[in-house]
């Protein structure tokens, strides 16, 4: 992820096209260690597809880390100011993913992550790493916030719960965690300036951190890293952003010195009118076959992971296998043994039915969490007084399935009090949604745009009215938002409503979904509730439901 300060060189990046191809390195077996004598061969999946299609993920997952253990692929994503953040998700054939739990249970680094009195869009979780350590048998997730420190939290299990090991003084930026075969702790990190750091044997604070590599100006930026180990050799693995990778190699331990390699520039990626797949990770399957996990640029949706095998040349440099001068759409599927299970798919139906929130669901700032509750619906308690829906507390989100899908909901107004605004939105710097107003003991169904934020985070339009009809006796609606995430400008989002569930009535104009790529996150669906006159209102969701044409 890059800093503000080359956010001008991303645009400018993003926009390259041609072809350079490089080479990449083969890496650890395991997540950050150095290789293993391959395991015995193991039955493999008879039911697995003989391919698969990039992206492998059509939703918004960046500045990927991807590790295996034992049987488990597990990778780690950036979430920037949603919470609960830095999703750990689980797949048994780098392909089928699903949402295992959140490495950062609550954004606790300031007010500013609560809605109050600051605002936290576009910070939080950036590039962060993803870790296992066979000694104690323990995942290791580590990230620094606000440029100001970094912390470790860890957890026996990838669903959690994770806890809070450590806070160290150093921001580890777009930090890359290394388990060496001695079980020695490393991090690399920096922007442009690469350094290495050791950590003390229980991860709680610093041993020593040094300089490693100062990128050429004729390259530029160099950052997102990536550390691992091979017979004996450290390599660190490098974003250009947004259009290229590097390697560092060493031969002289994980403090250097470094020489580097290219691995890929200008790449054509498998998302048609997106952008090159970088800043993502290394793994080998348990058979010794390598895959590169990345992520392509294409908004308005976000950031999607693809999927590219990795073969070796002879002088020991693997290389990203190609299709037709180009990242593939379509690969042979891994080989990989049967898995115990299939995956929790990422779209779907969510009946609220149990007291805590499904994986997939994120909110927009911490929530409070005295004004929600779950397993009868999901009730959504009004938690701030406001006319701007970036203040308010208890929006929860969830991705948008590419390349277009539609979330329903089922929403019961009955609690509503005057003053209360509830509904169904597109969520990011350019907003509109679909929803109840309440005022004077009357509620009709509205279609509101306008809702936008300057380059600084900055509400500069809490939205304008654009249709509205009256709302039937009875106390549920059911609120539908459809969306069309492929690369590209002026890409449609349109709302429906019916009060029936089956008869839906389209209502507004289509909302263009913005396509700059400086907010970071991709456009998400939203469910929110919020008071303009004084708190005490409540909604309950009995459904929700994303599905895919």
């Amino acid at each position: 992820m890059s800093c503000p300060r080359h956010l001008s060189r991303r645009r400018a990046l993003t926009a390259a096209t041609g072809l350079v191809t490089g080479a990449l390195l083969p890496l650890a077996a395991t997540p950050r260690a150095s290789a293993a004598v391959p395991a015995a061969p193991q039955a493999l999946d008879p039911t697995a597809a003989a391919s698969y299609t990039n992206p492998v993920i059509w939703q918004d997952f960046a500045d990927l880390d991807v590790i295996r253990v034992g049987d488990t692929f597990y990778a780690s994503a950036s979430t920037m100011h949603y919470s609960p953040g830095a999703p750990v998700l689980r797949s048994y054939d780098l392909v089928n993913w699903e949402i295992a739990g959140h490495s950062v249970p609550v954004l606790d680094f300031g007010a500013k992550y609560d809605l109050n009195g600051a605002r936290g869009y576009v910070r939080g979780i950036w590039a962060s790493t993803l870790a296992y350590r066979p000694s104690n048998r323990t995942f290791y997730w580590l990230g620094q916030i606000d440029f100001a420190r970094t912390y470790v939290y860890t957890a026996t299990a990838a669903e959690g719960p994770w806890s809070r090991l450590a806070t160290i003084g150093t921001p580890y930026y777009d930090a890359g965690l290394l388990v060496d075969t001695d079980d020695t702790l490393y991090v690399a990190y920096g922007n442009t300036t690469i350094h290495v750091a050791q950590l003390s044997p229980d991860g709680r604070s610093q041993v020593r951190s040094q300089q490693v590599f100062s990128t050429p100006s004729s390259i530029g930026t160099l950052e997102g890293a990536r550390f691992y180990k091979i017979n004996g050799q450290y390599y660190i693995f490098l974003t250009r952003p947004a259009n290229g990778q590097y390697i560092l190699k060493s031969t002289s331990g994980p403090f250097g010195p470094y020489t580097l390699r290219q691995v890929l520039l200008d790449l054509r990626g498998p998302i048609p009118g997106g952008g090159v797949p970088h800043q993502g990770g290394l793994v080998r399957t348990q058979g010794g076959a390598w895959y590169y996990l990345a992520f392509v640029d294409a908004y308005p949706g976000g950031r999607m992971p693809a999927l590219a095998p990795v073969t070796w040349t002879t002088d020991g440099w693997p290389v990203v296998q190609l299709v037709d001068g180009a990242w593939g759409t379509s690969y042979p599927s891994p080989a990989v043994p049967a898995p115990p299970r299939q995956v929790a798919p990422l779209t779907g139906v969510d009946t609220f039915d149990r007291t805590t929130l499904d994986p997939r669901w994120e909110w927009n700032h911490n929530p409070d969490n005295t004004k929600w509750s779950a397993g009868n619906g999901l009730t959504l308690r009004t938690a701030t007084v406001t006319r701007d829906l970036y203040w308010a507390r208890n929006t929860l989100t969830h991705r948008i399935q590419g390349p277009t899908s539609t979330a329903t909901v089922q929403l019961d107004h009955s609690g509503m009090r005057d003053g209360d605004r509830a509904g169904l939105a597109l969520l990011r710097d350019s907003s509109a949604w679909i929803g109840l107003k309440r005022d004077g003991g009357t509620t009709r169904v509205v279609m509101v745009d306008g809702l936008a934020m300057d380059g600084n985070w900055n509400t500069t339009g809490t939205g304008t009215e654009r249709a509205s009809a009256p709302l039937p006796g009875g106390n549920r609606i059911w609120l539908r938002a459809t969306a069309d995430i492929r690369p590209g400008s002026a890409r449609p989002g349109t709302f429906s409503y019916s009060t029936d569930g089956t008869t839906f009535t389209r209502l507004g104009p289509v909302f263009s979904l913005g396509n700059d790529w400086r907010f970071f996150m991709g456009y998400r669906f939203a469910l929110f509730n919020h008071a303009t006159q004084a708190l005490g209102g409540a909604v309950r969701v009995t459904r929700f439901d994303l599905s895919t044409p």
